[in-house]
């Protein structure tokens, strides 16, 4: 059984509004996800918060503070990504990195992994549950715990650069790159906390742009859509 962990940006989740949500992409991914489940592939998202608000965008107050914000958002999101799953017919469960009482569940990873197996897709808010760490390494974390086969990252760049391509038209794609790639040259197109994470564990990641038709279907039945990072 393939078992994958996806992760939502915040960014994703708002669409071209830039804020809040944008239901139309929303139930398009809840489409795809329904695709994967019918080939008996295991879903698990990790959300993001970014169409709220960012820990590292607060400066006004200690970073410590700020980044609980940050998570918080996280919460909104998965709540609301839970009830239009439900609205499309699939079941879903919700897991938060620290306590919510009364709204959200705490991480558990045998009752996740249940749910895994029953058919349920397993939802995660909170990050890492800390701060300084972003969601990037949150969704690391969690696959890792689950024993995923890989990780899927939606990003609003499509692949993997050597330089900002909206900058540098000459910038160089990579369809396929290791970790110490990225490392080496700096490659800041997913937080390095989690490539390393990612390197010591033999975690594949795989990112690619949500902009793609049914990109998220296409990358979680394996096609080979924007870059793979692996070891080599």
């Amino acid at each position: 059984m393939r078992r994958i962990m996806f992760k939502i940006s915040g960014e994703a989740m708002s669409g071209e509004k830039e804020f809040g949500f944008d239901d139309k992409v929303l139930n398009d991914i809840c489409e795809q996800i329904k695709l994967a489940l019918k080939e008996k592939i295991e879903v698990s998202v990790l959300l993001g918060g970014g169409n709220f608000i960012r820990g590292r965008d607060i400066a006004e107050i200690d970073k410590y503070r700020a980044d609980q914000i940050g998570m918080l958002s996280t919460v909104m999101n998965g709540i609301y990504f839970k009830e239009l799953l439900k609205q499309n017919n699939i079941k879903s469960s919700l897991y938060s990195s620290f306590k919510c009482d009364g709204i959200v569940d705490l991480f558990d990873k045998d009752n996740a992994e249940v749910d895994l197996k029953n058919g349920v897709v397993v939802l995660f808010v909170g990050g890492t549950g800390h701060p300084y760490f972003t969601t990037d390494t949150g969704v690391v974390l969690r696959a890792l715990e689950l024993d995923c086969t890989e990780v899927l990252l939606a990003k609003s760049i499509d692949a993997v650069y050597d330089d900002d391509p909206k900058i540098n038209k000459s910038a160089k794609r990579y369809d396929k790159i290791t970790y110490d790639e990225i490392l080496n040259k700096n490659l800041k197109v997913v937080d390095l906390s989690s490539i390393t994470l990612a390197k010591d564990n033999n975690l594949k990641l795989h990112i690619f742009s949500l902009n793609e038709k049914d990109a998220i279907k296409r990358a979680m039945l394996g096609e080979k859509i924007g870059t793979i990072i692996c070891g080599g």
